[in-house]
């Protein structure tokens, strides 16, 4: 039984998807390693066939398709004859290396019986953290697309390490939707959507086909991690969708081994679980990019009146109104603002260090340039370069 969940109740909403769905021209397609892969036999030749002959129609019918697809270090685990996924860095980046252009591979032999060229697309949390690298991956893209190419995206997995790391493909194709302003975001995995309970252990648990808004409460059902051969459960995909209705995009969470999934989706059939977006972006361009794809380097606690001032006056934030610094941020990176409670209110980008703001905290602007010698700015983070949380 499905369900459509409105502030914990649940009502029905007959022509919701026909409407959010009508104008999609732009969509990027995620799939998980459940799907690509198959535990212990490699890529899953079939489920990948059935689904690259969906996405060829698509493209036939003039979309415009992006895929983010997971299986680069399953598959290598395969090639490789491991008995298991790899637990040391060196040599999960080694299986990724095999099993990525096995994988690229594959999917190059399937859609080209359709006739589409496809393009391999590896990115890391630096190139997405860099403005400059940002709009670049941006350019080869929208380019790409322009050429009637598929763009195959995944995590630079070979070189990738902590620091660096999307940490799963589901928060790679939220940043990846935001990146080329699509029109729509599906995430199939191997269960039906989001229900109202986990129902390997619930069987009464009912499906949720429509989230309204993203609260609390939805985001406690998303608890749990994925499968083995996966490393994102429901609740890294419900935050992906936070990431992307923020923007004004709507996200579809489904089974992608349901017969002819992309086209009922699409069609508007009540499949899956629809999160809405919000009719007013909250967040675009820039300013989505500085909280949702950057990585704090520091926090900052500021005082009451700074707080005010930037919450409530449009205020930058001025080092008199420090408090205290943690971390060790450079110039330009994305820090935390929080109150004296350790709430945080705010996010931006510092003109001074860490070390910098530590010397100039509390002090008047006018004594900048005699505490260290020199003035970049007035402001330690600018107010265009501050967003508030």
């Amino acid at each position: 039984m499905c369900a459509n969940v409105d502030g914990g109740t649940l009502t029905e909403y007959p022509e919701v998807r026909a409407t959010t769905l009508r104008n999609v021209r732009r969509i990027v397609i995620k799939l998980g390693s459940s799907l690509v892969t198959t535990t212990g036999e490699g890529l899953n030749a079939p489920l990948m066939a059935s689904l690259v002959q969906q996405i060829s129609e698509l493209m036939d019918q003039g979309l415009e398709i992006l895929l983010v697809s997971s299986g680069a270090v399953a598959a290598g685990t395969q090639k490789l004859q491991l008995k298991e996924i790899p637990r040391t860095v060196s040599l999960k980046q080694a299986a990724a290396a095999v099993g990525q252009s096995y994988l690229i591979w594959a999917y190059e032999k399937l859609f080209d019986q359709y006739h589409h060229q496809v393009a391999q697309v590896l990115l890391t949390h630096a190139d997405l953290g860099n403005r400059r690298r940002y709009l670049n991956a941006r350019n080869t893209l929208i380019t790409l697309l322009q050429h009637r190419v598929i763009p195959i995206i995944n995590e630079n997995d070979t070189v990738s390490v902590s620091e660096i790391k999307f940490g799963d493909n589901d928060t790679l194709s939220a940043l990846v939707t935001n990146l080329v302003e699509a029109d729509l975001l599906i995430i199939l995995t191997d269960t039906d959507g989001l229900y109202t309970q986990d129902p390997r252990i619930h069987p009464q648990a009912e499906l949720i086909t429509l989230v309204p808004s993203i609260t609390p409460d939805i985001e406690r059902l998303g608890g749990g991690k994925g499968t083995a051969m996966g490393t994102g459960g429901m609740y890294t995909k419900i935050q992906a969708a936070k990431k992307v209705v923020i923007s004004g995009i709507p996200v579809l969470i489904a089974n992608g081994r349901c017969e002819k999934v992309l086209h009922r989706l699409l069609a508007g059939e009540d499949l899956g679980t629809l999160f809405l977006p919000y009719k007013t972006p909250l967040l675009r361009g820039r300013k989505h990019w500085i909280v949702h794809t950057l990585k704090p380097r520091g926090i900052i606690t500021v005082d009451d009146g700074a707080r005010e001032a930037i919450l409530y006056k449009g205020k930058s934030l001025l080092p008199s109104g420090i408090v205290a610094v943690e971390g060790n941020f450079e110039f330009g990176d994305a820090v935390t603002c929080c109150d004296l409670n350790g709430k945080a209110f705010a996010r931006g980008l510092v003109n001074y260090n860490a070390k910098e703001v530590r010397r100039i905290k509390q002090h008047h602007t006018s004594h900048i340039e005699s505490l260290l010698g020199y003035k970049y700015q007035d402001e330690v983070i600018h107010r265009d370069n501050l967003v508030l949380l």
